[in-house]
């Protein structure tokens, strides 16, 4: 049964909508997922939750932060009669699960740690955090609440993507993603938006990262990982003209390639489902790893383009010993 029947069959049995809470009001993620969960009428209108109420949030560091929140604040407040409330854990005492969407990655540890302690399900937007050390502590902590946490970006669930996944290619051998690949001064070159593409590359290649090479120039990043099984993975950042993103995938058989683009409805049915059910539909172990891909990629960058084993990055970041299993 898919993502849709399961929720259909969850009406069936009575369940109520779940009440769900918004941080960070500062992205038109906001926007967009409240109204695919509030909005009736919409064709891909998601069942399962509604949006009802959220905290405002905001870096005055930031522009596209402090020039947004006011507006998408009154937006959910006006629209969908969102309340907003002063602080996070006034929201956890009216909510079942929470959405932390504040574009800037810098206070997700901050602001994720009341809502692991109110022990509510968490689903975090992209990017997890500004640092492989935040993202590797917000599992810890949701690890030691037993607090079901997950991030992905929505192009993992594009169904151009999916198709590609499920397009029998034979044996994987190679992955080319490229895509958008703009910089935050704030953010690790490809923390900000590099981890769309990313994301993707991860989708199909799982975890298995081995080392990592990059080549970086004003416009373009080249980011190239080897995989266990002598797999390759290649990112190709874009910064500048046109910034498509496409994944080309490599078999023994056959070569797929991605067609079209992708909405957010799945992403949030996945969401959805990620509440009802505790099961993330991305494991820690491999967000683990796909921020230390990006990691490594810059490590690579101050050494010149040197090669960069992961296992050594993963290692500093959990702490000698740790696998990123760990976190389950």
């Amino acid at each position: 049964m898919g993502t849709v029947g399961l929720l259909v069959a969850a009406f069936a049995w009575g369940e109520e909508p779940l009440r769900i809470g918004m941080i960070g009001l500062d992205t038109s993620h906001v926007i967009a997922f409240t109204r695919l969960l509030n909005d009736t009428n919409q064709s891909n209108h998601v069942p399962g939750g509604r949006v009802v109420a959220a905290f405002k949030g905001g870096s005055p560091d930031l522009e596209s932060s402090w020039s947004r929140v006011d507006g998408y604040t009154r937006e959910l407040e006006e629209k969908f009669s969102v309340r907003i409330v002063d602080s996070i854990e006034e929201l956890c005492r009216r909510v079942d699960a929470v959405m932390l969407e504040s574009v800037d990655g810098r206070p997700h540890l901050e602001q994720a740690r009341p809502v692991i302690q109110a022990r509510k399900p968490l689903f975090i937007d992209k990017p997890m955090a500004a640092s492989l050390a935040d993202v590797v502590e917000i599992f810890r902590l949701a690890a030691r609440q037993q607090v079901p946490v997950f991030s992905s970006s929505s192009y993992r669930f594009y169904e151009s993507l999916q198709k590609v996944r499920q397009t029998d290619v034979g044996a994987v051998r190679a992955v080319i993603s490229y895509g958008p690949a703009h910089l935050e001064r704030h953010h690790p070159d490809l923390f900000w938006y590099g981890v769309h593409p990313t994301e993707a590359l991860f989708a199909i290649l799982g975890t298995g990262c081995e080392s990592v090479v990059r080549t970086t120039s004003a416009d373009t990043d080249v980011v190239s990982g080897v995989w266990s099984g002598g797999r390759v993975g290649t990112l190709v950042g874009l910064r500048a003209g046109p910034t498509p993103h496409r994944v080309i995938v490599f078999g023994s058989q056959a070569v797929a390639q991605q067609e079209g683009s992708g909405d957010y409805a799945p992403l949030v049915r996945e969401i959805i489902r990620f509440f009802r059910t505790g099961v993330a539909p991305v494991t820690p172990r491999e967000t683990i790893e796909l921020f230390g891909f990006m990691e490594a990629a810059d490590e690579s960058k101050r050494l010149g383009g040197q090669p960069v084993r992961m296992a050594e990055v993963l290692e500093r970041a959990l702490g000698a010993g740790v696998p990123p299993g760990d976190f389950r």
